[in-house]
């Protein structure tokens, strides 16, 4: 897969593939953009990782950019369900505006999709930025947290993936993880929320409410399903609405339409 515009090539690769080069040359891009890290804590955090999506320089084949993924089963009452986490990515900010990734990361959650027909799929996330939050808010119609309180059912489901990946760290007063003053972050400043984007989203302002301490780097942990039809009208979008901004992986849609969690039969299975 390319994209011309940014003259860079991107493939899905294993784990158990990852060179040390290529393990060397994330690295040199993680510790540029993120404080408080080390190679041992880089390593160890992608030893917990199933595969990565690289970014590649197309005349130099460099890497330039990566995103961490983990496949996993979810237990949602009596069914077993699917989720995959999306975690740290890092692109240089010569290639940002790329959208690669978008592409790879929706054709593994549509392959996902495929090999688990009949197997609910969700999409995991932790956000400790608003941005990260809308990008679920506006791109999944079922997701939770919600500021309406829709979709609260989904909550077992967030602790289990918290408890999974990240054990000890989340706090269920809160309903947030929090990894305390030792936790890499990204260098400079979080995208900052003012009274004004408040007032005029109501999405921005639940996301002030449930993260209060965002500033401080703790995160909150999302979830949201994807459907069929959620991904034949992403598709749709990227065809005939390219103006838009789609997230990830599938598009908005008004209906609330959950049978797949509720009608389906499952299909039980790891990766």
């Amino acid at each position: 897969m390319s994209d011309t515009r940014r003259a860079v090539i991107s493939h899905y690769r294993p784990i158990k593939k990852i060179t040390p080069l290529d393990i060397q040359q994330m690295y040199e891009i993680f510790r540029k953009y993120y404080a408080n890290t080390t190679l041992e804590i880089f390593l160890r955090d992608l030893g917990k990782k199933q595969g990565l999506f690289l970014i590649r320089d197309r005349d130099t084949r460099r890497i330039v950019g990566f995103s961490t993924v983990t496949n996993m089963p979810l237990q949602y009452g009596k069914r077993t369900v699917r989720g995959v986490f999306s975690g740290d990515t890092i692109i240089e900010k010569e290639y940002w505006g790329c959208r690669a990734l978008n592409k790879l990361f929706f054709l593994y959650m549509l392959r996902t999709r495929l090999r688990y027909p009949m197997t609910p799929l969700f999409w995991l996330l932790i956000s400790k930025g608003y941005k990260t939050y809308l990008l679920l808010a506006n791109n999944f119609p079922r997701y939770y947290p919600h500021p309406e309180g829709r979709y609260d059912r989904y909550a077992p489901m967030v602790r289990q993936y918290c408890d999974t990946l990240f054990p000890g760290t989340f706090d269920p007063q809160r309903q947030l993880l929090d990894f305390g003053d030792s936790y890499q972050h990204l260098e400079g400043d979080v995208a900052e929320i003012t009274p004004e984007m408040r007032r005029k989203s109501a999405k921005i302002d639940f996301f002030e409410r449930s993260n209060p301490s965002w500033r401080q780097g703790t995160e909150l942990p999302c979830i949201g399903q994807a459907g069929y039809l959620d991904f034949v009208l992403y598709v749709w979008q990227r065809l005939f609405r390219r103006g838009s901004a789609p997230g990830p992986a599938v598009t908005a849609r008004p209906q609330d339409h959950d049978t797949e969690v509720n009608g389906a039969a499952t299909q039980q299975g790891t990766s």
